[in-house]
């Protein structure tokens, strides 16, 4: 069975041939490994072959399709299938795409459990559902962790790798090296949390946001513009970490000069928001409606400047 860092990529099962599942059979794929894309509808596989195609043909043409080979090359690599057994046979990663549901999931992970061998690697795609949850019971949890993409995963290269308690460190490698190998941006966090991190922090950002303009302290299209033209182009090439550092002389400086400011302002925010009423409606995107062509359209939008930014940052030097 090859390995994620040998010369000859073997095979991956992608579980789930929604948008993410099609998203990671397009990423495997760009690093030359064989796909099995499996879903319990055949119309379904069918659909999404059809999307593939017709999504990989555009990149190609705008010249931001990833990877050494051509869009045909690439599609060659992918078939659909309808039989769970089938499609990870022989595979040494297996991705799980189903909806962000614990009992679908376990119940998926379970079936999986049964017909997965001592060395193929049962990977995860949930947000938030914690390992030691959809794993737990399975004869080869050792093999079992989450990899959490950021949607859409072929425009946004990072994935969270959140081991179950018994997952083996091999495990956590050879994931991270198959994420480096197409093209992804692993990050490992050492142990599970409810949210994982990407989500923790999205979470924060979301909750105070809301209540700014739930308070009326500013509209819903400031609100989003100190995000995509202050913190968000800072953020989109260092954290906020980094950030504390550089805006001060460095970190200790910085935590003398704006703790207790920070400490203040932190004391002020609000309960947790139910996220609905008036100010849901007050946070609607003026300028994108929200039905289906609208939006389909405005998510194209971002795609197109997320893989923009994306080119420019990989020209750029670290």
């Amino acid at each position: 069975m090859a390995s994620p860092g040998s010369s000859a990529p073997g095979r991956v099962a992608v579980v789930g041939s929604g948008l993410i599942g099609r998203s990671w059979a397009m990423l495997f794929a760009s690093g030359g490994f064989r796909v099995k894309l499996f879903d319990i509808e055949p119309r379904q596989v069918t659909d999404a072959l059809v999307s593939l195609r017709k999504e990989m043909k555009t990149l190609e043409l705008s010249g931001y399709l990833k990877g050494e080979l051509g869009a045909e090359e690439q599609l060659s690599l992918i078939s659909g299938c309808s039989d769970l057994r089938e499609a990870v046979e022989g595979a040494l990663h297996v991705q799980e795409c189903v909806p962000e549901n614990l009992e679908l999931k376990r119940k998926l992970f379970a079936q999986l459990d049964k017909i997965a061998d001592d060395h193929v690697v049962l990977s995860s795609s949930s947000s938030c559902l914690l390992p030691s949850k959809l794993f737990a019971g399975l004869a080869h949890v050792k093999q079992c962790l989450v990899a959490h993409p950021v949607n859409p995963p072929y425009y946004v290269p990072l994935v969270e790798l959140v081991p179950h308690p018994e997952t083996a460190p091999a495990t956590v490698d050879r994931t991270y090296a198959l994420m480096q190998r197409v093209g992804q941006s692993p990050v490992r966090l050492l142990r599970e949390v409810d949210g994982f991190a990407l989500n923790r922090l999205q979470y924060a950002v979301i909750a105070e946001a809301w209540r700014l303009v739930e308070e009326g302290v500013v509209s819903p299209g400031d609100l989003d513009l100190v995000m995509s033209d202050g913190l968000g182009l800072r953020y989109a090439f260092i954290g906020p970490l980094e950030t504390m550092h550089l805006n001060a002389e460095g970190m200790l400086s910085y935590c003398d000069r704006y703790s207790e400011g920070m400490k203040r302002v932190l004391k002020t925010f609000g309960p947790i928001p139910e996220f609905s009423g008036v100010t849901a409606e007050k946070a609607m995107c003026v300028k994108v409606p929200d039905d289906a062509e609208h939006l389909a359209a405005r998510r194209v939008w971002r795609d197109g400047c997320l893989m923009r930014l994306a080119q420019l940052k990989r020209q750029l030097p670290q």
